[in-house]
């Protein structure tokens, strides 16, 4: 990627915690305020690798809240994620990025076909891209979890998809897909970083490789199931039985209002589960539990407790608590995977990117869970772009 190529970050759900939080460290690492802790890419294994700078993200996004950035980021340093004197650092410069976010698509207000909605939405990427002379926009999904997506036929066949959504009667797509489906249309790579539908449709999958764009996902991986992908694999590689994995996750916030719902948090609770059976290799009882405890705030409390059994019957229990701000460990992997993707882009890369598996739950194209193995992929891959 030659390094005068400047990359869009264009984030949908652009006013939420983790693009608040993820717009600030861009801006702050600009400034020299704060350091790339966190972020992946700077680590010395990605030395060589042609990856957009700091400098070469211009930042944009969708929204369907209307709450400037300037404003969510007070909040958030009122609770804890950004410092102040960050906060005071990166002011004007996230009022000049939130002058780059339009109107998102919101089925409540959205009248006509949703062929129209991806249209203005694909509109806004390409017309960013024109105004800020990018040679590609990378498109990332962070918006508030959707509930899991009914199964529809057309959601296999692209030419199907296309001809519903033309019908303004219909409405196909979910939120996530119809960014997705948009962000295809614009030209732009895509990546799902929560556990909605977004691209993981088949009819999209096609769309992607039609259009030939790379694209990855999905749900992003910071806290409770990063550590499951680390030490799960141990108890497999002593032959030691796990009998059950029983969880507790208690969180305030957006996302705790969110995942209140009963249909809603089943979208996390799919991608936490299959990340599990496939580490263990076996089936194994684990209940998980999502709690909106409003006084949290920003912070995220998960427990878990394991049980399991070694030689000759004996049992035994592991026990751990991991208490962070989920935004804080969600923001640098955000722009981690805009360089990431926007480098694969460059390259010629298409399809599903499934050595980004690294930073998913549920990572497309790919059942490796293992922590060390997902690492080992992702780097490998990256010392070939």
């Amino acid at each position: 990627m030659p390094a005068q190529e400047r990359t869009g970050l264009w984030l949908v759900g652009a006013r939420g915690s983790v693009a608040t939080t993820a717009t600030a460290g861009l801006l702050a690492l600009r400034a020299g305020v704060a350091g790339p802790t966190g972020c992946v890419t700077e680590l010395p294994a990605f030395a060589g690798v042609p990856l957009p700078g700091w400098d070469d993200l211009v930042l944009g996004g969708h929204d369907i809240v209307a709450t400037p950035l300037e404003k969510r980021a007070e909040q958030l340093a009122g609770a804890g994620v950004l410092g102040h004197a960050v906060f005071a650092a990166v002011r004007a410069g996230l009022a000049e990025v939130d002058a780059e976010i339009r109107d998102g698509y919101h089925p409540a207000t959205h009248t006509g076909a949703q062929a129209d909605a991806a249209e203005r939405l694909s509109a806004d990427i390409r017309d960013f891209a024109v105004r800020h002379d990018l040679a590609r926009v990378v498109v990332i999904d962070i918006s508030s979890t959707e509930a899991p997506c009914p199964h529809l036929p057309e959601h296999d066949d692209l030419d199907a998809l296309e001809q519903a959504l033309a019908d303004p009667a219909r409405a196909v797509l979910p939120p996530s897909s119809l960014s997705a489906y948009a962000a295809l249309k614009a030209g732009s790579p895509y990546v799902g970083f929560t556990p909605s539908a977004g691209i993981t449709l088949p009819a999209l999958q096609q769309l992607a490789e039609r259009e030939g764009l790379p694209y990855a996902g999905c749900d992003g991986k910071t806290g409770e199931t990063l550590l499951r992908t680390v030490l799960a694999p141990m108890f497999s590689a002593r032959a030691l039985k796990v009998r059950s994995w029983s969880g507790t996750n208690l969180l305030g916030g957006g996302d705790g209002e969110t995942l209140a719902d009963p249909v809603t948090v089943g979208s996390k609770l799919e991608s936490k589960a299959r990340g599990l059976a496939a580490l263990l290799g076996d089936e194994v009882t684990a209940p998980l539990h999502i709690d909106n405890v409003p006084d949290l705030g920003e912070v995220k409390t998960a427990w878990d407790h394991v049980s399991f059994e070694g030689f000759l019957g004996a049992r035994m229990s592991l026990q751990f608590t991991w208490t962070g701000y989920d935004s804080a460990l969600a923001a640098p992997l955000i722009l981690d995977l805009a360089r990431l993707v926007g480098a694969a882009h460059a390259a010629g890369q298409t399809g599903v990117l499934t050595e980004l598996g690294f930073f998913f739950k549920d990572p497309l194209g790919s059942d490796e869970h293992r922590f060390a193995e997902q690492t080992r992929r992702l780097t490998d891959w990256a010392a070939t772009l």
